[in-house]
């Protein structure tokens, strides 16, 4: 079984000092050990941004696909390969704004995909623009005079669209995140994991000091069913979002691979893709 120093490869992180990706990076590769994987079982698929470029940090199976696009590439993976444990990591840029449809339907479609935004309310990479989880009043390069939009409120959207496992984390709490990147790679159907992930470079105000003021620690309400959709709903709303922990999950609704008519549990990799003449010849007939 693989060890978490496994999982590092020899390439050095770029990120800012500081960055909260750093810390999710290494949740990823420790809940890959924990959970008994090889590097040749895990694919992590990512955007573009900051975040983007975790893919080629982790050694695994990595693709840098392009802005907004890692869902339907990490679906597409899945599909090809239903053995390979798959992951789709980006920004809250990424996810919530040009790849947001993207984002919704892969939620409703429930493939068995762990995604994983590192949200840091910013476009980082661009040098600091307003992004969808900006707050109103946000003052960055694109509204100097600050954000008039709604800061979008992406777990909820998530619940809505029939998402079965929502959790959420802070870079700052390894223990925390590690475990909940294990549960969501152990869920059939799609796992939505956001992260609150400081931009310390281009973000003063959602700092690591304002978010551990802020937070709402699942583990203090020993009372709570994550089992109950409208509970979780409505503990996002009291909290203004600001929860982290397992807010939801279902474990009754199978995943899109376990639905398909005919979807065998070999990958594609290992099928025999070889034709008989007489099937070929069947094929080419439906075309005369």
């Amino acid at each position: 079984m693989a060890t978490f120093k496994e999982f590092r490869n020899n390439i050095k992180p770029n990120w800012c000092p500081g960055c909260g990706d750093f810390s999710v990076q290494a949740a990823i590769q420790r809940a890959a050990a924990n959970v008994g994987l090889e590097p040749e079982n895990l694919a992590v698929v990512s955007g573009i941004g900051c975040s983007g470029r975790i893919s080629g940090y982790i050694n695994a199976y990595g693709l840098h696909g392009i802005h907004g696009r890692a869902l339907p590439i990490a679906q597409g993976l899945k599909m090809a390969n239903r053995e390979l444990t798959v992951i789709a990591a980006g920004g809250d840029g990424d996810g919530f704004a040009i790849g947001m449809g993207h984002t919704v339907h892969a939620i409703r479609r429930n493939m068995n995909v762990t995604y994983i935004i590192m949200d840091n309310q910013i476009y980082g990479l661009t040098k600091g623009q307003t992004s969808p989880r900006s707050a109103e009043g946000f003052k960055t390069k694109s509204t100097p005079e600050g954000s008039i939009e709604t800061t979008l409120s992406p777990l909820e959207i998530a619940l809505a669209a029939g998402a079965t496992f929502v959790a959420q984390s802070f870079s700052s709490n390894l223990k925390q995140l590690t475990s909940l990147i294990e549960e969501g790679m152990k869920h059939e159907g799609f796992s939505v994991i956001n992260v609150f992930s400081p931009c310390v470079t281009f973000n003063k105000i959602n700092t690591y000091d304002w978010f551990k003021e802020n937070i709402v620690d699942l583990e203090e309400t020993p009372d709570y069913d994550n089992s109950n959709r409208i509970g979780a709903m409505t503990k996002l709303m009291e909290t203004n979002g600001m929860l982290t922990g397992l807010i939801y999950q279902d474990k009754t609704k199978k995943s899109y691979e376990n639905l398909v008519v005919g979807f065998k549990e070999e990958a594609l990799a290992k099928q025999d893709l070889t034709l008989s003449q007489e099937y070929f010849d069947k094929l080419v007939a439906e075309f005369r």
